[in-house]
């Protein structure tokens, strides 16, 4: 009988923590869109830049893995989560429970932002598609497009799969802001080529809300396929194993660690 509670209590405990990460992911991508694309407006009377469009966006995605880390890892991405899986962190099933988490999220973010400002701030001149819309800059070719998106979604990857690295499970304190400077960094280099998405979610809640498409399996390919193609490299060349770290935490490997030094 007892045993029997057991195994209850382990499957009620593992189906909760199912619903944790699903909600995380939910509430994290739904923050990180609505903080997001909230400063992205522009307008006669809402005066923004560059500069202060990609620093919000990176403090957006600080505050929520600030929030969440601890729960779901804060993935607020597909791209992160299929390299997560690649790198043997999640496990398929829980994988599509992210997805489904950061899709959802994505769309209630942006709903509420839609909801909260006024319509000349989400359509207007300067933002014809709709504020926070991914499109390609007219100088931009489809192709040169897929390879941008590809190229930094590899270096947000690698910067999340060397987070993930045994060698550095006591360096967590920084990630978010880790995590935030980065993406603001790619914002500041690709922002004006690509609106450098990064993340198919991120793209998908603007385009679903103003029914704009143009070119949005750019925003799908280019972040999935970097993503894949980042997290297997770094797996197989560079990953650390479990058993180096309990080799360097050991007293003896500290101090010919620092006799080398």
């Amino acid at each position: 009988m007892r045993l029997s509670c057991l195994k209850v209590f382990k499957m009620k405990a593992s189906t909760l923590d199912k619903i944790s990460c699903f909600l995380a992911e939910l509430l994290g991508t739904g923050i990180l869109v609505f903080l997001g694309c909230m400063g992205c407006v522009k307008t006669d009377i809402f005066p923004n830049n560059h500069l202060q469009i990609v620093l919000n966006f990176g403090f957006a995605v600080l505050i929520a893995i600030q929030c969440f880390g601890c729960v779901s890892g804060a993935h607020l991405n597909p791209a992160v989560t299929v390299a997560a899986f690649i790198y043997e962190l999640v496990t398929l099933p829980m994988a599509f429970v992210y997805f489904v988490g950061q899709m959802l999220g994505a769309f209630i973010g942006y709903g509420l932002l839609k909801a909260l400002l006024p319509y000349n701030a989400i359509i207007g001149v300067d933002e014809p598609a709709g504020v926070c819309v991914t499109v390609l800059s007219s100088d931009i070719s489809v192709l040169q497009g897929v390879f941008i998106e590809l190229l930094i979604t590899s270096c947000l990857t690698m910067v999340a799969c060397s987070v993930w690295d045994p060698r550095n499970d006591r360096l967590k304190d920084s990630v978010p802001i880790r995590f935030g400077l980065t993406v603001a960094s790619l914002n500041l280099a690709a922002g004006l080529f690509t609106g450098s998405s990064m993340n198919p979610t991120r793209s998908l809640g603007p385009a679903v809300w103003n029914n704009s498409w143009q070119h949005h399996w750019i925003y799908w390919v280019g972040p999935l396929v970097g993503a894949a193609l980042t997290s297997l490299i770094y797996r197989f060349a560079f990953k650390g194993r479990s058993d180096e770290v309990i080799e360097l935490r050991s007293s003896n490997a500290k101090i010919q660690f620092i006799d080398k030094v």
